[in-house]
């Protein structure tokens, strides 16, 4: 096994930056051209930062969410922590719904309350102690996680993934990434390609900036091109994070996910979904339940600010889709590998609803 201290080299960035004062995030907006911290004095202003996608990855959503209440019990006064709990519910609601989709984010929030159950005068520290808890046992699982689903890569592979799945979108070392991290500290990856991942491009603008600062030569493709590119045989594994597992094993990610699954399935590649076990949602049985995200169709019309597409042209913006577990030949989380996911082996790992 790797030691910790060599996947170092691949481990030198981190989105979220508590200060004491305030919640310090990485503004990936701004990428890759300009590393500027946001800097969110309140919870409203992460609530902010988390819908226009100044934060964005839903572990990075839930760590995000968790300190928001943090700097929320700032603005109120409680002698315990169910009075707490009670006046801080609005800026919590707020909170949550800032991105529907990402069950870290609501998963986050429940833990926070949890926290206040029982808890004195100290509140505040319980609530902090929890943040800080949420954040600490994410980076802890991206790096289980990545041990476990590079086992599962043989020697030489090359690799597709899609959207933005590491240190951006997490605490630290990644998802799908984090597994690509491992994957080439164990020799075992002898070719990265990444997705565009329009419209918000965050394969172009992240996933390939954030590769290069940890030194792992990275080959960009246009969404369209994944189709031919496993065609061409240069890639063994499609590697993917997730927005939300559910119950039998569909998984909801980045619109784009589900055609690459599909595309993989018809060339005889292979798929891996990975995630912390904090995405896996027992209580939603399949992906037909699960909201998905629609935002501003504006986003398709433009680029940076600057209209590509004739007045009076209408736009579709999902930005999620849902990929059936039949498609999916692994799914990976701190707690274990489920191949070929179904509700049986679903419940084996995760237990019951």
């Amino acid at each position: 096994m790797t030691n910790a201290i060599e996947y170092d080299r691949y481990d030198r960035i981190r989105p979220i930056r508590w200060t004491g004062a305030a919640l310090e995030l990485l503004d990936q907006r701004k990428l890759p051209f300009t590393v500027e911290y946001l800097s969110c004095a309140s919870s409203d202003e992460v609530a902010s930062a988390i819908h226009a996608l100044a934060v964005r990855g839903a572990p990075a959503i839930g760590i995000a969410a968790a300190w928001g209440a943090v700097l929320a019990a700032r603005a109120i006064e409680a002698g315990d922590g169910a009075e707490a709990a009670a006046k801080l519910e609005p800026a919590l609601q707020r909170l949550n719904t800032a991105r529907p989709t990402a069950v870290n984010l609501a998963w986050a929030l429940a833990r926070m309350r949890r926290a206040l159950t029982g808890a004195g005068a100290d509140w505040r520290d319980a609530l902090e102690r929890e943040a800080r808890a949420i954040e600490t046992e994410d980076l802890a699982a991206n790096r289980r996680m990545g041990e476990m689903g590079a086992s599962l890569i043989a020697s030489g592979s090359g690799v597709l993934t899609h959207c933005n799945t590491g240190s951006l979108a997490t605490a630290g070392f990644g998802t799908a990434l984090g597994v690509i991290r491992a994957g080439v500290a164990q020799g075992r990856i002898g070719k990265v390609f990444a997705d565009e991942t329009r419209p918000w491009m965050q394969g172009s603008r992240l996933t390939v900036w954030e590769l290069q600062q940890d030194g792992i030569d990275a080959t960009l493709i246009a969404d369209a091109a994944a189709s031919h590119l496993m065609k061409s045989g240069q890639v063994d594994w499609v590697v993917v994070g997730a927005d939300r597992i559910c119950a039998n094993g569909d998984t909801a990610n980045k619109i784009g996910t589900y055609q690459l699954a599909i595309s993989a399935h018809h060339h005889g590649k292979k798929f891996m979904v990975v995630a912390p076990s904090s995405t896996v949602d027992m209580d939603t049985p399949s992906g037909d339940q699960i909201e998905i995200e629609e935002r501003d169709p504006s986003e398709l019309l433009g680029v940076s600010g600057s209209r590509t597409v004739a007045d009076g042209i209408q736009a579709w913006n999902p930005v999620f889709d849902v990929t059936p577990a039949e498609l999916i030949d692994a799914i990976v989380t701190e707690k274990g590998i489920v191949e070929h996911p179904n509700p049986e082996r679903m419940r084996a790992v995760f237990g019951a609803a």
